[in-house]
C-alpha cells in the first residue's frame, strides 16, 4: 500500500504506545484480524496460524500437511522458490539445484507454461497434459513406494517466469492430488492481497469451483512489516493439533502486528487498490503490448493486475 503510509505508520504507532506482548497472552487484535481476513477467503479456510514472515509460514503449511496425510513426498513446480529455511530450499528448484540437489521424497512437476512450456497455446488441451504430467509424478512415487503430502505452488509462479497457469490446471491437479490422499497449497506470499486486481487472492483466478486446502500469506500482508499468515481448513488444523504438541510462535500474531494487519486491509479496500492494480495493470500491458508489435525480441507479454512478465527471445520460432 506504499511506503511509509500513513494509516499504517499511526496503527503501528497507536498500538506500540499501548501493549504489545507476545501471543501466549489473549488480545482482542489477534481475533479481530483472524475474523477480517476470513471474510476475504472462502468459507472452508477459517483456521488461521500467525507467524513472521513467508518462510516461517511455508514451512508451517508443509508440517500441517504431513500431518495431516502422514506422509512425507511433495511436488512441485520446475523454477519454484519457497523461502529460504532448510525445508524450503529442498523444495525450491530455483536453489536446491545450484546446492545439494533434488530429495528422494521432492517431485518436480513443469511449469504450466503456455508460451515456453512442454504445452503451448496451440496444443489441444494443454490443461489437460500439464496436470496429466503430475499424475504421471504421482504414479511413479507409488510404484517406488512413495506417498505424497502436498502439492506445492505459487498460484502465480513468479521465479519461473512471471507465468499465469491456464484456467481449470489447478483443479485437475487438486484432483489427481487429493485422489493420492495429498493437500494442495497455494504460496500467496508474493501474489495475494489484491495483486492481479479482479480478484483479492491469485487462485481465484484458476475459477470459483477452486478451493486450496492451505494458503500462506506473507509480503504485502503487513506492507513491510515482519507478519505472515497459514489459514487452513478445520479437518486439517485438528490433525495438526492432535499431536499434543502445540504450536507456538513468540512474536507471531503479536498486537502490533495485527494492528498493522487490520490497517493493511482497511487501505486496500479505502482506496479501491484492487481497481487501482486493474487499471496501471491494464494501461502497462497496454503499452506493453504495443513495444511488442514494435520490437521482435518481446517475444510475449502476459499478466493479470500488477504482476505482469516480459519475455525477451532470440528466436520468434523456438
Amino acid at each position: 500500500v506504499g511506503h511509509c503510509h500513513p494509516d499504517i505508520v499511526k496503527a503501528a504507532h497507536e498500538q506500540n504506545q499501548l501493549l504489545n506482548t507476545n501471543s501466549r497472552y489473549l488480545h482482542d487484535n489477534l481475533v479481530d484480524y483472524a475474523e477480517r481476513l476470513s471474510k476475504t477467503l472462502p468459507e472452508k479456510l477459517c483456521i488461521f496460524y500467525f507467524l513472521n514472515s513467508g518462510s516461517e509460514a511455508n514451512d508451517l503449511a508443509l508440517r500441517l500437511a504431513r500431518q495431516y496425510t502422514k506422509h512425507e513426498d511433495v511436488i512441485v513446480l520446475d523454477h519454484a522458490y519457497h523461502g529460504h529455511l532448510t525445508s524450503l530450499i529442498d523444495i525450491s528448484p530455483y536453489k536446491f539445484r545450484n546446492l545439494e540437489g533434488q530429495k528422494e521424497w521432492v517431485h518436480v512437476a513443469p511449469v504450466p507454461d503456455t508460451y515456453r512450456g512442454l504445452y503451448r497455446e496451440d496444443h489441444e488441451d494443454s490443461v489437460t497434459a500439464y496436470a496429466d504430467e503430475v499424475k504421471n509424478i504421482i504414479e511413479h512415487a507409488h510404484k517406488g513406494g512413495r506417498k505424497i503430502a502436498a502439492f506445492f505452488v505459487e498460484s502465480l509462479p513468479s521465479v519461473g517466469g512471471q507465468i499465469i497457469p491456464p484456467a481449470g490446471y489447478f483443479q485437475k491437479v487438486a484432483e489427481h492430488v487429493h485422489k493420492a490422499g495429498g493437500v494442495f497449497i497455494a504460496d500467496e506470499i508474493q501474489v495475494g492481497f489484491g495483486r492481479v486486481g479482479k480478484h483479492f487472492w491469485a487462485f481465484q483466478l484458476q475459477g470459483e469451483d477452486f478451493i486450496p486446502d492451505i494458503v500462506t500469506m506473507g509480503k504485502p500482508i503487513g506492507n513491510g512489516h515482519p507478519l505472515a499468515c497459514v489459514a487452513t481448513t478445520k479437518e486439517i488444523a485438528e490433525a495438526f493439533a492432535a499431536t499434543g504438541v502445540e504450536y507456538f510462535n513468540t512474536f507471531g500474531g503479536n498486537p502490533v502486528s495485527c494492528a498493522i494487519g487490520l490497517a493493511v486491509l482497511d487501505v486496500i479496500e479505502k482506496e479501491d487498490l484492487q481497481a487501482h492494480a486493474t487499471e496501471v495493470g491494464n494501461f502497462l500491458m497496454k503499452i506493453l503490448k504495443e513495444q511488442q508489435i514494435k520490437h521482435p525480441i518481446i517475444g510475449d507479454v502476459r499478466g493479470c493486475g500488477l504482476f505482469i512478465g516480459v519475455d525477451l527471445i532470440k528466436d520468434q520460432v523456438e
